[in-house]
C-alpha cells in the first residue's frame, strides 16, 4: 500500500537540504563531530542542530555514535563537496538549486494553468530571473558544468564525428561540453551561441582551455537566426527546457542554419514509453521550473518534422542519453510549402 503519510510529510526534504547547506558531511569528515563545535563551525544554534542531526540519523542520513557525536553513513557521504555525485550543490539552498526547490509551492498553479509556476513565485520567468541575478546564474552554470563534461566525455566517442569540421553548440552554456568535444577532435572547430552574460562566461572558459583559435563565441538566442553553414547544430539538454510550439521553433531556426547538407544533432535523456517514477519526476520538475518536458524519442521526432528534419537516433550513451540526428526532409519541406500557399 502507497504510504500517503510518508508522501506528503515536508520535513525530510527541507532536513536534507539544511545538511548540505551547512556543509555538515564535510564538518563531520574532517573531524567535527561533537554538535556544540559543529554548531560553532557553521554558525547554528547547537540546540537546533542536535534536532536536525536526529531527526536525519533516525533515517540513516548520519549516525549518532554517542550522545552528541555524529559520524557519517553512506547517504550523508552523499552529501560531501568532494563526491562525484555533485548532490551538495543541488541541494544547497543558498544556490541556485534553493531558488528551484522555492518555486515548488507553486505547482498548483502550473497544473491548473498548464505553464511553469516560477513566475508565480519570483515575478518572472526562470531564463529572466537568472538574468537579472548574476550570482544565481553563475550558481546554476556551476551546477550544470560538470554534468555537461560528463555527457561530453560519452558525446565525444558516442557519436560519429569523423565528417565533422565545424559544430555550433546552441545554448551551450559556459561551453564545457563543446571544450571537452574539441580536446577530443583536434580537426573540429566550434561555435557557441549563447545569450549575452553566459557568453561571457563560456569566451573566458574556452580561452583558459587553450581553444581560442579553434572555438568562437556569439551572443544571440537559439530563437534568432543562427551562423549558418556548418557541419553540425548541436541541442543538447535544451529541448526539454521548452514546452512544443518553442522547441519546434528552435529546431527550425537550426534547420535553416544547416541547409541541405549540415546536420541537427539532439541529446536528451529520452523518456521511456512507459513512465517511470525518474522520467515522471523530471518531466513535474521541467513543467513548474521553465513550462518545458521531457519527451520519448518518438515526440523528438514530430518536433522536428515540423521544422522540416528528418531525425532518427543514432546513438545511445554508457548513462542512456540518446544521440538523434536531424536531416533536411526534402519531402515535409515540400508538404509544408504547399499548406502555406
Amino acid at each position: 500500500m502507497t504510504d500517503l503519510a510518508a508522501l506528503s510529510d515536508l520535513s525530510a526534504p527541507w532536513a536534507v537540504r539544511v545538511a548540505p547547506t551547512l556543509r555538515l558531511a564535510d564538518h563531520v569528515a574532517s573531524g567535527t563531530d561533537e554538535v556544540t563545535a559543529l554548531a560553532r563551525a557553521v554558525g547554528a544554534d547547537a540546540d537546533a542542530l542536535l534536532r536536525l542531526l536526529r531527526f536525519l540519523a533516525c533515517r540513516g542520513v548520519f549516525a549518532e555514535r554517542e550522545p552528541g557525536r555524529f559520524a557519517l553513513t553512506p547517504a550523508a557521504e552523499l552529501l560531501r563537496e568532494d563526491h562525484p555525485a555533485r548532490l551538495r550543490r543541488w541541494l544547497d539552498q543558498d544556490g541556485a538549486g534553493g531558488r528551484m526547490d522555492l518555486a515548488w509551492p507553486a505547482l498548483l498553479q502550473a497544473v491548473r494553468g498548464g505553464g511553469a509556476g516560477y513566475p508565480a513565485v519570483f515575478g518572472a520567468p526562470f531564463w529572466a530571473d537568472l538574468d537579472r541575478h548574476p550570482a544565481l546564474a553563475g550558481s546554476f552554470a556551476a551546477l550544470l558544468g560538470g554534468a555537461a563534461e560528463e555527457l561530453a566525455r560519452e558525446l565525444a566517442h558516442a557519436y560519429d564525428w569523423s565528417g565533422a569540421r565545424h559544430v555550433v553548440d546552441v545554448a551551450g552554456g559556459t561551453g564545457a561540453l563543446l571544450a571537452v568535444l574539441l580536446a577530443s577532435h583536434p580537426r573540429l572547430r566550434g561555435t557557441l551561441v549563447e545569450l549575452p552574460h553566459t557568453a561571457r562566461a563560456a569566451a573566458a572558459l574556452l580561452r583558459e582551455r587553450g581553444l581560442e583559435g579553434r572555438a568562437d563565441v556569439v551572443a544571440g538566442s537559439a530563437f534568432e537566426s543562427l551562423p549558418a553553414g556548418a557541419d553540425v547544430y548541436l541541442l543538447s539538454w535544451v529541448l526539454h527546457d521548452w514546452p512544443d510550439a518553442d522547441a519546434a521553433r528552435i529546431l527550425r531556426r537550426c534547420a535553416e542554419a544547416a541547409g541541405a547538407r549540415g546536420r541537427v544533432v539532439v541529446v536528451e535523456s529520452a523518456a521511456p514509453a512507459a513512465p517511470s517514477p525518474l522520467v515522471t519526476a523530471l518531466d513535474l520538475r521541467m513543467l513548474l521550473l521553465v513550462g518545458g518536458r521531457e519527451r520519448t524519442a518518438e515526440e523528438y521526432a514530430a518536433l522536428a518534422a515540423e521544422a522540416g528534419l528528418a531525425l532518427r537516433e543514432v546513438a545511445r550513451t554508457s548513462l542512456g542519453r540518446v544521440v538523434l540526428e536531424g536531416r533536411a526532409d526534402a519531402r515535409a519541406s515540400r508538404l509544408r510549402a504547399a499548406a502555406a500557399s
